[in-house]
Parts: structure tokens; sequence; C-alpha cells
């Protein structure tokens, strides 16, 4: 359903002239909202219990329905705070503080990604000198790609051919206190790749983006050029999974078209809307305002902070083994609900299964969300044993 009622909308920008502000500001005022295009820059931020408030250009701002960030890299970590502070403030944010955070930063972005199962690239991320050597190997040796993390549009990509010269650059790059990725080269892609908007559980538009003449980099703003495409289950699949492990609503996300699947490359939660829209026909912009209006009402809720206050209660998710006593039982039969134990979703191989009915199946190898009582869940979650490490340690263990 949605909002029975114009929103008051600020756009979070620092060039309310570019293509995606404006867009942005004419599918909102199209459908009737009223529409504000703010400087993330000029806020300021009171952070007092119980009352959080913010200034705009030394003046008290008027209150708003929602906020759109659309946040560049230089001013990261302001402009997330500022998102931070309108989440205190109870107002909708289109992607939260912690979401643009954690895509922003490359690293973490695929730390968090690694955990689930999600392709992604071969990298490696090292601080000594003497470990470069082993990382250009470990992600499968030359060519590889060495990138900035804070790199953006291209920007701080470079291909190194030899290991020499991704020594040499990596060396480089370091002694300059850059931090630098090294990943491995997906030749088969070379020159291309697929970027895929996505908008809460849906991919509403996806191009291709290839090359101009021998550039590795298929960036629309190196002189890429673009086309749409029609992705199948397994890379739209992929790539609403990536946006929602990252917790973004909205997200631009790249991947390489491998020999095995989709490759995640990055994942971006302020895409630009120009060439998706161009290359699609699609409205991307109205896309986001009508999205932004069906969920205005459901703001992002953190479940262990907020039942972790109910003492001796707590939210936590484990894996069914073949040997637990669930496995094989429907969760009526299980006993889960006589212990005061809730299942709240069942992950099941790359199905989910929100809030399962007592004639659901519990089967091995099932992902559960569960909340209940800790001294009844603990029954149920045996400690994990350590992984045997799959890599040969030229040094001794520490």
């Amino acid at each position: 359903m949605v909002s029975n009622r114009p929103l008051k909308i600020a756009i979070l920008s620092r060039a309310p002239r570019i293509y995606s502000t404006r867009r942005l500001r004419e599918a909102a005022e199209q459908r009737g909202h009223q529409v504000k295009v703010l400087n993330t820059l000029k806020f300021g931020m009171f952070v007092e219990s119980k009352d959080p408030d913010l200034i705009y250009s030394g003046r008290s701002i008027s209150a708003y329905d929602a906020i759109i960030p659309r946040i560049g890299t230089s001013i990261s970590f302001y402009g997330a705070a500022v998102v931070r502070q309108f989440e205190q403030m109870g107002v909708f944010t289109l992607n939260s503080s912690t979401a643009i955070s954690n895509s922003r930063d490359k690293l973490r972005s695929l730390q968090i990604l690694s955990r689930h199962d999600i392709g992604i690239g071969k990298s490696a991320f090292v601080h000594r000198k003497a470990d470069v050597l082993d990382a250009i190997e470990e992600v499968g040796g030359a060519p590889v790609i060495i990138k900035l993390l804070e790199g953006t549009q291209g920007v701080g990509v470079i291909l190194a051919d030899t290991v020499k010269v991704a020594e040499a650059i990596v060396e480089t790059l370091q002694s300059t206190k850059h931090n630098v990725m090294i990943q491995k080269f997906v030749a088969e892609s070379r020159g291309k790749d697929i970027r895929a908007f996505v908008i809460g559980d849906r991919v509403v538009a996806a191009m291709r983006r290839r090359a101009k003449g021998g550039e590795f980099r298929s960036n629309v703003h190196r002189g890429g050029s673009t086309e749409s495409v029609q992705l199948d289950g397994e890379y739209e699949r992929t790539a609403v999974r990536a946006a929602q492990t990252l917790g973004l609503r909205v997200a631009g996300v790249d991947m390489l078209e491998g020999e095995d699947g989709p490759v995640i490359m990055e994942v971006n939660s302020s895409p630009g809307l120009e060439g998706i829209e161009a290359a699609s026909g699609v409205d991307v912009a109205g896309e986001i305002i009508d999205y932004l209006a069906e969920h205005i009402r459901f703001g992002d809720v953190d479940i262990r902070q907020r039942l972790a206050f109910a003492r001796g209660f707590v939210v936590s998710e484990f894996t069914v083994s073949d040997k637990s006593s669930l496995a094989g039982k429907t969760i009526s039969r299980s006993g889960l609900s006589e212990r005061g134990i809730m299942i709240m979703s069942i992950n099941r191989g790359s199905q989910h299964y929100p809030a399962p009915k007592g004639d659901d199946d519990i089967l091995s190898g099932d992902i559960l969300i569960c909340y209940g009582p800790k001294v009844a869940l603990q029954e149920y979650i045996p400690l994990t044993e350590p992984k045997p490490r799959k890599r040969k340690k030229k040094t001794k263990k520490q």
C-alpha cells in the first residue's frame, strides 16, 4: 500500500544539478511529494539523550518523512554520520548509515559477503611487504587487479600483467599510505561487466558495460559503452542477495561474467542513474520513489539490540546438523515452542522462508534464526570446531 499523503523528502547531495539528483527530484515531484536537495556538508549534529537534533546552514531544519542519501566517496564518514543522525530522529532513510559504510569500504563489503554463498572474486589484503608475493600467488598469480580501497568510477584500479609489476605497484602505493587490495583477474570478462540496479528484492534494470578500445575498465565515466541486458535467474539472485546482505535497499551491483557464474566486484550504495536509464529505458528514479513511498512505514530495526533488553533472551542463528534432534521434524513436533523458542526464518540453500508455520519441516543443513531463552537455545547450538587451515604456511604458526 503506497503512502496516502504527499511525503516531505530530502535528497542529501552536494550536486543538485547532476543527472541522478535531478531525476530523483523530478520523479518525486511528479508523484506529488515535496522535495528539497540539501548539501550534506552543511548539516550540524547535536547528540543529546532522547533528543538528537540537526541544524542546516546554522538553522533548525523542518521535519522530513524520508531522506535519500547520495553520499560521495570523499565525504563517506561525515555523510554516514548525518544519515545516522536522521535515523536517531526517526526519519526513514532509503539506505541506512551502516549499509552505506559497509558498502563504501571495498574490503569490508567483500568480508561480509564472503561469509555467504555469493560469488566473489579471490581477494587479498596485506600490510607487510614480505606478504605481497604470497598474496599475489594466493589469488591465482599474474595478471592481477590492484585496487585502491578508496577509489571510485574506475579510478585507482590497475591491471598488472606480471608478478614483478604487481609487486612494484603495491609497494609504491603502500609507501604513499594507500590501502590496496589485490584481486584475481577474471580473464573471460576482460573489458566488460554487468551493472544490476537493485531496489528492494528485485533487479529493476540491468546493463552490460563494455570498455573502450584496449581499456580493461568498463566504467561509463571512462568512455565505456552500455547495452540493456536481461539477467538470468542466477545473476538476478546474486545481485539481490549481495545488496540485501549488505543491508542496502537501493544498490548498483557490479558483476563479472566468470566461467562458473557471476562474480561480485563491487556494491554501490549511491549508483548513478544516467547510464542505467539510458541503456534500459526504465524509469529507475520513479521506481526508487515508488519503493520509498511503499516502504516508508518499515524502517530498519536492529533485532538483536531491541530484544537484548529482555533478560535471558537472545536472537541466534545456527545450522541444523544431521545429528540434531530437530532434523527431519516439523516445527510443531520439534518441541521448540514448548521451550519458548520461536523460529523467525529458515534459510535453505538459496531459498528463504520467513515466519514458518508449525507444519513446515526442519531439514539438516537449514539455517534457523530463532528467538528464545538463552538456556534453551544453547542446547541446539554446538560449539563450532575450528576449521583446518587450507594454506601451507611458510612461517611458524602464531
